[in-house]
């Protein structure tokens, strides 16, 4: 008997210590798995599963060192449900890792490729590695002037310049893409896109000398060789705007944001139908206006000089009245999201760049596609892709400009109160995926402006061709939303 209590004891001993060992092993696996998690580098937060606030992170200051934001696999846009604020916080941290101190410049002067509109690296003039000789209005014939009267000392309206910069990585694609197309290994028509961390960057410049000595401080300025009457001569520029437009994982359409000074012009008042000053602006006269003219070029000027302005804040369309327009997603939030995360990062800047804002960016609904179906989308959609009616995928702010890019193709309306849905423009009206060639093959390439006369020029044509194409694509489109 007391073999068998002795037999049954030490059962239940070597049981319970079965026991202890597995809930030992549970709880030490649950504990270390918790660290490896803690220990892996954050990303952004879920802000929108926690709050109403789209918000900057603390690890992107100070500027000096904001790191670049993480794109491909781990990042925020991996997954098959994307937040809004995902992509606002892209546009910043990636805006401020390009514009943060890199010897005596910034990243983008220093680490990107200056190239020409036809993708061709530009070489440095009289010592300077910024080149400027760029100063046609996307997608118009305008030339952009400043505001004569912004400066009355020198009482002389300026014109403003452009630059592309393109990474390595969208460069050596490029080239593969260039060559593999014209050798036929890749036909036209393909979905072929571009790498993870592919970038393109559009800045705009003006010379110092159109802005006021007692403003100057507030705008980022460095030198460079301007092209005039046949020469290039050295000159104080100062930075105006900038299109940030990059691929991240599940997005080959590129994310297209802006950032712009935020003292040039006023915004249109939805609620009066007029827009005013009562100060001069380097881009708006003093004074008022209650039409369109200010931004319709006309001829070989706008229709009225001195009164460019921005049609909708932060890209987001309004209806009279000031409310927002029903269209392919929901506002406010995009809106919210924007106004809040440029408040937290002026309020944490303490450089020159506290003096810039970031007007928007657009994208498309791409959540649960496969690369091959994401692919397949922008080249079946081509011109399409744009579209901001309900039940369509773009997002984001789907009237989205650049008051110094894009500031006479804000609309192509006459008239404001033609405006709706079914005519917004943005980014993707021109940038989709139809190349400028005749026979109109689609790839999501194409979006790439720079990368489709690069191909163009690789064919033989010349920039006076591509152009004349450039523009024939244009009024194309102009006549849809027209």
């Amino acid at each position: 008997m007391k073999t068998k209590f002795a037999n049954l004891a030490s059962s239940l001993l070597v049981a319970c210590l079965v026991i202890f060992v597995i809930v030992i092993s549970c709880k030490t696996d649950k504990t270390d798995k918790k660290e490896k998690i803690e220990q892996q580098p954050v990303a952004y937060e879920n802000v929108e599963e926690k709050s109403n606030d789209c918000n900057c992170e603390p690890a992107w200051f100070p500027h000096a060192q904001t790191p670049p934001p993480e794109e491909g696999k781990g990042s925020p846009f991996d997954t098959t449900s994307t937040t809004n604020c995902i992509f606002q916080q892209w546009s910043w941290q990636k805006f401020l890792w390009l514009t943060k101190p890199d010897n005596g410049t910034t990243v983008f002067e220093n680490k990107l490729i200056q190239v020409s509109d036809l993708m061709i690296p530009v070489e440095p003039q009289s010592g300077l590695s910024l080149v400027l000789k760029d100063i046609e209005q996307a997608g118009s014939d305008g030339v952009l002037k400043t505001n004569s009267q912004f400066n009355s000392s020198i009482n002389k309206s300026d014109t403003v310049y452009y630059s592309i910069h393109i990474d390595d990585t969208l460069k050596v694609a490029a080239d593969h893409f260039k060559t593999a197309i014209l050798d036929g290994s890749i036909p036209h028509n393909n979905t072929e896109t571009f790498p993870i961390g592919s970038l393109e960057l559009k800045v705009s410049w003006v010379k110092t000398s159109a802005i006021p000595t007692d403003k100057l401080s507030s705008y980022y300025q460095t030198k460079a060789a301007i092209y005039e009457n046949g020469t290039y001569v050295t000159s104080d520029v100062a930075l105006l705007g900038m299109h940030v437009v990059g691929v991240v994982i599940n997005h080959p359409e590129f994310i297209w944001a802006t950032f712009e000074h935020n003292d040039m012009a006023p915004y249109y008042d939805w609620n009066t139908n007029t827009v005013s000053s009562t100060d001069e602006k380097l881009l708006f006269g003093k004074g008022n206006t209650s039409s369109l003219d200010g931004i319709t070029w006309s001829g070989n000027q706008p229709k009225e000089p001195n009164k460019a302005f921005t049609l909708f804040e932060f890209g987001v369309p309004r209806t009279q009245g000031n409310g927002f327009m029903e269209t392919s997603q929901k506002e406010p939030k995009n809106y919210d999201n924007i106004k809040n995360i440029n408040s937290c990062v002026a309020s944490k800047l303490k450089d020159v760049w506290k003096n810039y804002f970031y007007n928007g960016g657009i994208w498309i609904d791409t959540d649960g596609l496969p690369p091959q179906k994401q692919a397949d989308t922008i080249q079946k959609l081509a011109g399409n892709i744009s579209h901001a009616t309900k039940g369509s995928i773009t997002r984001g702010s789907l009237n989205l400009s650049n008051l110094t890019m894009e500031t006479y193709t804000q609309t192509f309306q006459s008239d404001v109160h033609d405006i709706n849905v079914n005519n917004l423009v943005n980014c993707f009206v021109c940038h989709n995926s139809e190349n400028f060639n005749e026979d109109k093959a689609k790839s999501p390439l194409y979006l790439s402006h720079i990368f489709n006369a690069y191909l163009q020029h690789g064919a033989g044509k010349t920039h006076d061709e591509i152009n004349t194409l450039k523009i024939k694509e244009f009024n194309e489109q102009f006549m849809k939303k027209g």
